[in-house]
């Protein structure tokens, strides 16, 4: 395990947080949920029939710590979450609604977070990035002052770590859209111990191209500053000048940047899905993600191809982002 994770692992092991895991029955959920709980590092809440999961923990032959295990056909508090519930839709669901609506695992996941019974939640082993991002969207919402949510993804390769956005949920993010973006991973990079330096991409710098795409990118940057004066945010770059330093003093002499970018907002989705992508398989670094940005409380999705391992560590970002 790379020294972030440690550092992570450490961190969120002293606060002993809860974390919901809707895919209950999913054996790379269940072995990164042992791991989880019997290091003492985080209670896995565990969604599912409560006789089928302890059958397919025996069969596994896992060693658990403290868990719980929900049943929302079980659950005793179920009305109380059916009247939250309908009360957050505002006229959108009735109670007959409600009831069938909660009985899914990741709306029922959900709420437990949004109830303060857990710090946040992991899901999308089995499910769809869509069946992840929406009960978050309409019952945890957006912070205040942001509209949409973003995917962000960590890059680590050896002590070297990177911050790319967005790189799963946008697709044509405008100039507002990338503002927000710019903030809130620069709020990503500081979970993890990076002082963010956030680079707006493009395919100019400073002015050596115009086009609709670099004014987006321009009015991105100027928003972003002026929302967000503290932070070192300057664009628009093309990505050599925001990461090569000499290549900086040339093109971008004046930028605040000069070359030390850490933070990547990408224009668009397809160029940060691709982005991402030859990073990780030309350069070798690890992807972790994408993490969910904006939320008021945290869900990550997990790639329908994970293994146990990333499981496991987005349970340790998300337990991580839970008590910032």
């Amino acid at each position: 395990m790379s020294d972030l994770f440690k550092d992570l692992k450490e961190r969120v092991q002293q606060a002993y947080p809860s974390i919901v895991f809707p895919e209950g029955l999913d054996e790379r959920i269940l072995e990164a949920a042992g791991r989880l709980s019997e290091g003492k590092i985080v209670k896995p809440l565990l969604i599912g029939k409560k006789e089928e999961i302890e059958k397919k923990i025996k069969a596994l032959g896992l060693s658990f710590g403290e868990f719980t295990i929900y049943d929302p056909n079980q659950y005793e508090a179920f009305d109380e979450m059916v009247t939250i519930f309908v009360e957050l839709r505002k006229g959108k669901a009735t109670e007959e609604q409600a009831r069938t609506i909660l009985l899914d695992e990741n709306y029922f996941g959900t709420m437990l977070v949004h109830m303060n019974l857990a710090h946040g939640l992991v899901s999308g082993a089995i499910h769809s990035t869509a069946d992840t991002v929406r009960p978050a969207l309409q019952i945890i919402k957006t912070k205040e002052g942001i509209s949409k949510t973003s995917g962000a993804f960590v890059m680590v390769k050896e002590e070297q770590k990177y911050i790319f956005a967005d790189c799963a949920i946008n697709i044509t993010p405008d100039s507002t859209d990338l503002a927000e973006i710019a903030i809130m991973s620069a709020e990503t990079a500081k979970v993890f111990g990076i002082e963010p330096k956030v680079a707006m991409l493009s395919f100019s710098t400073k002015g050596s191209a115009q086009s609709l795409e670099t004014e987006k990118v321009v009015e991105a940057t100027k928003l972003a500053q002026e929302k967000a004066p503290e932070l070192v945010i300057d664009g628009e770059l093309q990505f050599d000048a925001a990461f090569v330093p000499s290549v900086a003093k040339k093109k971008a002499p004046d930028s605040a940047l000069q070359g030390d970018g850490n933070v990547f907002v990408f224009p668009s989705l397809e160029a940060g899905n691709i982005g991402y992508k030859m990073v990780q398989r030309l350069g070798d670094f690890e992807a972790i993600g994408p993490i969910l940005q904006g939320l008021k409380k945290p869900v990550n999705d997990l790639s329908r191809g994970c293994n146990t391992e990333d499981v496991y560590k987005l349970a340790l970002i998300t337990a991580m982002q839970g008590l910032e």
